[in-house]
């Protein structure tokens, strides 16, 4: 099967390339376009994995070049999305451009095309605090920031194509993904980049909300689970560990691990507008579960721990490290 993965060299997408290499699919990877040739993280796969891909360069906002990308494929992973939630109160014109434009050019080549599916990255922070817990897929959907918007926006999307024209589709909703090679922005990596410095002074955004983490591993099987599924008709799923966490009880886990005693900083500059905080999230994953047959490995406290200690021993690899600017914080 002929598999086309936008976002391919981002944190999840170049995991969830790199698994279906292994398996034995022909991968073809849209890469955004640079003028430094970079593929992400896929440059750092072995010799033998990329050698395998089809690279193709293009931009996810351009509609000919996403058909193009699309043709001779079977089923496409739309992972192609800007994330960081800070950036998108600067630039939420270029989220809904990428987030929104993206996903509605990706369903039209599967619609002109024909016999495509596709399989849309959603997130957990389209459904905002959580009204009750665990949150369900059928959970009211309340955008607290611009990049919450645009995620809503594309899904909507995908939904929408699903039942005007039948386009065999699928609509994952990871919770809080986390693992190697993700980007110092998110929590988790942030945490562990600071403790690398021998900060015992570990500035955050806001500590009390809660969050379901996933350990990257558990978000690429569900994402194979459902290229796997029958499901054709415009599902949401639900990917995540059934376990919440405070971000200060997290933050405390982490500098256990490391065998430190942390100071926590709320730092202004990271702290969320006040009403754009999403306070809670844990995720019900009992529909995956049932039908996309979908068991997260690392679940529950012990395999957050897990999880955990499988991230910071990557970050500790000086090569790996590298990639980073671990000293200079960007929101």
């Amino acid at each position: 099967m002929k598999i086309l993965i936008t976002g391919s060299e981002g944190f999840i997408g170049s995991h969830l390339t790199e698994k279906l290499i292994s398996l034995g699919y022909d991968i073809r990877a849209f890469i955004k376009y640079n003028s430094f040739n970079s593929y992400g993280w896929l440059d750092v796969l072995p010799s033998k994995t990329k050698d395998k891909i089809d690279f193709f360069l293009g931009d996810i906002r351009d509609p000919s070049l996403v058909e193009e990308a699309c043709k001779d494929c079977e089923a496409i992973f739309n992972l192609a999305s800007l994330i960081a939630i800070p950036y998108s109160y600067k630039a939420p014109h270029s989220y809904l451009q990428t987030n929104a434009l993206g996903a509605l050019n990706i369903m039209n080549a599967a619609k002109n095309i024909h016999n495509i599916k596709v399989i849309h990255t959603s997130s957990s922070e389209v459904y905002g605090t959580a009204q009750y817990v665990p949150i369900n897929e059928t959970h009211p959907l309340n955008a607290q920031s611009p990049y919450a918007a645009t995620k809503i926006a594309a899904d909507q999307i995908v939904k929408a194509f699903n039942y005007s024209f039948e386009i065999p589709s699928i609509i994952i909703r990871p919770f809080n993904t986390y693992g190697p090679r993700q980007s110092l922005r998110a929590v988790v990596p942030t945490i562990i980049s600071q403790l690398l410095n021998n900060n015992i002074k570990i500035n955050l955004g806001s500590i009390s909300p809660t969050r379901d983490l996933s350990f990257i591993e558990d978000t690429v099987s569900g994402f194979i689970a459902a290229l796997n599924s029958n499901i054709v008709n415009g599902e949401v799923f639900n990917l995540g560990s059934n376990f919440e966490i405070s971000i200060d009880d997290l933050a405390n886990l982490i500098g256990n691990l490391f065998d430190k005693k942390i100071i926590i900083n709320s730092e202004e500059k990271r702290v969320r507008p006040k009403k754009s905080e999403v306070e809670r999230l844990w995720a019900d994953i009992t529909k995956a579960k049932k039908i996309l047959k979908w068991e997260p490995k690392y679940e529950n406290i012990e395999g957050l721990k897990s999880g955990l200690l499988k991230t910071i021993n990557w970050f500790k690899n000086s090569k790996n490290v590298d990639f980073y600017k671990i000293k200079n914080f960007v929101l």
